[in-house]
Parts: structure tokens; C-alpha cells; sequence
């Protein structure tokens, strides 16, 4: 392994951010790619008053400080420049405005999970969404479910559905409902993805949570249902037998969700594959190299285990 000078920086933001275990992720991906790095989190304020952009601005021009929850630079190494964040719960629209530049899944989604402070010179700040390619990626390689040809329903219109709706247009399912609370939030959504779901011949519709549609083969939950501990917003006649019914979230949150699909013949899945894949992809964006994520997903799932914060994999 060849060792660098300086030791980049990188963190994750958010608010709660201290249950995040992408620092964890990130330095298994470290290790076993051999780079060197500090990644650690940022708890930002929920004011309305740009806190947020004012911290993560504040880490961007700094040389990262001591953020590293894991560090993997050598003894003697220099501290380097902050290189890059994720972003969780609730910036990631904030995240979108940031940046200078986009790649196409984050103009899609009008959100934000990861930038690249690149400097001016170099075009500035990239933002991308690697949520919904993640998403898909634990749905057809660790779920071993194929996405051609399925009926999904998509509840949520937030940062996160945003973010997962275009990939999974990409993936060609045969058509895709979205049902939010919120219905004018999900029509918005469903508008802005209008020419890409033509595009790719997928039929995309909006329903109302009460009557969103019956035996879905994939039934994805990206709203804030999980988060505030309360029953699925829609009803169980949304599943089948054998039906993939897959939470966003992991941990405790995720409980309720999981119990109710598998009450209902439904196979149950956490977000931690999702979190892990979309990791990769992020990792993937800051070193130019994609790492390989099975391992760090049975050690993530063995290291929440053993501390109770998930239930056994399925």
C-alpha cells in the first residue's frame, strides 16, 4: 500500500447523526482498498437560518480538525483538506442547492447525499444522489430480486424517495405508484420524472395512501413513518405472499415495518444494504475506486447485532 503525504477528510452531516455508521463503513472500505483517510460526523442545527450550509462551508475550507471517529493515516502523516460528505436526514435538498454542479440522478431528484468540494478551478462542488443506486443494487443483488417487469410501490416523496425514484425508473420495472401524505409534494415528484419514466417505458402513477393498489411485488418504504415509530401509512392488501417489503431505515426504527410484512406473508428487509451500497457509490465517486461491499455488510449486520440494534439477518 502506498502511503500518502496527507490524510483527506470526510464526514458525514446530518441531524441525528450520531447513530450514522458511515464512519464504520467508510473505514472498511478504506482498509480494504488502501487508502487513507479521516472520516468522521457533523451534527448540524435544524434552524432555518442556514446553519447547515454555514457548517458544512466551515468543514469544507478547514483541514478536516480532528473528526475522525476511525482514522486510518499513518503515524507521522500530515492533516490534509476536507475532500467530500454525505448527507442525511433532513439537509439533503439543502445539500442540492450547494453545489455548482449535478449529475443527472441529483438534478432527477432535486437532492443530495454526497458532494465532492472540488475547487473552482475544477468547476466547484459536485453533488450527486447515490440513495436510489444504492436502493437498487440491494434490491436486485443482495435481495436477489430482478427489477424488469415488477410492480412497485414507492410511499414517501421526501429527500430519500426522491432520491431512489430515478434508478428505480432506470431499473425498467414495469410500472412504479408513489403515495405521499402529502399529495401535491408526491405529484411534484411524480412531473419531474414524467419524461424519464416515458423514456424508459415504465408507467409511473401517483395513488392516495389509503387505496394506493393492491399485491405489489416490491413495496419500498421511504417515508417518515419509521422514523416516528408509527404503523405503515398504507394498508397490508399493498402486499402479497412472497412480496419484497423493504424499510429504508435500519435498527429499532425499522422494526415495525419488518414485523408488519412478515405478518402479512411479505419477505421484510432493513435499509442496511441500501446504506451499505449507497456508501460504495459515494466511496466510489471521492477515490476512484469501488469497493467491494458483501464483507462490510455482514460485519455491519454482526457489529449491530451484537449491540441489539438489529434483528438477525434474514
Amino acid at each position: 500500500m502506498s502511503l500518502s503525504t496527507s490524510t483527506d477528510h470526510y464526514l458525514v452531516a446530518g441531524n441525528p447523526v450520531a447513530h450514522s455508521q458511515s464512519p464504520f463503513i467508510h473505514a472498511m472500505f478504506a482498509q480494504a482498498t488502501g487508502q487513507v483517510l479521516r472520516y468522521g460526523r457533523l451534527l448540524c442545527p435544524i434552524d432555518g437560518e442556514g446553519g447547515f450550509a454555514r457548517q458544512v462551508r466551515a468543514f469544507a475550507a478547514s483541514t478536516g480538525g480532528e473528526v475522525g471517529e476511525f482514522d486510518l493515516a499513518p503515524s507521522g502523516t500530515v492533516s490534509g483538506p476536507a475532500r467530500g460528505c454525505n448527507i442525511t436526514v433532513p439537509f439533503k435538498f439543502e445539500a442540492f442547492q450547494l453545489a455548482s454542479r449535478h449529475t443527472e440522478r441529483a438534478l432527477l431528484a432535486q437532492a443530495a447525499n454526497v458532494l465532492s468540494f472540488e475547487p473552482e478551478d475544477r468547476g466547484g462542488w459536485l453533488a450527486d444522489n447515490t440513495d436510489g443506486a444504492g436502493l437498487v443494487r440491494d434490491i436486485e443483488h443482495n435481495a436477489a430480486v430482478p427489477l424488469p417487469g415488477q410492480r412497485v410501490l414507492l410511499i414517501g416523496a421526501g429527500g430519500a424517495a426522491a432520491g431512489a425514484l430515478g434508478p428505480l425508473i432506470a431499473a425498467r420495472p414495469a410500472a412504479i405508484v408513489v403515495c405521499n401524505r402529502t399529495v401535491e409534494k408526491a405529484r411534484t415528484l411524480i412531473a419531474r420524472h414524467g419524461d424519464w419514466a416515458a423514456s424508459h417505458g415504465v408507467a409511473l402513477s401517483l395513488a392516495p395512501l389509503e387505496q394506493p393498489g393492491i399485491g405489489f411485488d416490491i413495496v419500498v418504504n421511504a417515508s417518515a413513518s419509521s422514523l416516528q415509530a408509527s404503523a405503515p401509512p398504507v394498508p397490508a392488501s399493498v402486499l402479497r405472499a412472497g412480496s419484497l417489503a423493504l424499510d429504508m431505515m435500519y435498527g429499532a426504527a425499522a422494526h415495525p415495518y419488518l414485523a408488519w410484512a412478515e405478518s402479512h406473508g411479505a419477505r421484510a428487509c432493513d435499509g442496511l444494504g441500501m446504506l451499505v451500497e449507497q456508501a460504495a457509490e459515494a466511496f466510489s465517486l471521492w477515490r476512484g475506486v469501488r469497493p467491494e461491499t458483501a464483507p462490510v455488510l455482514t460485519a455491519l449486520r454482526q457489529r449491530l447485532a451484537g449491540a441489539g440494534a438489529v434483528r438477525p439477518a434474514p
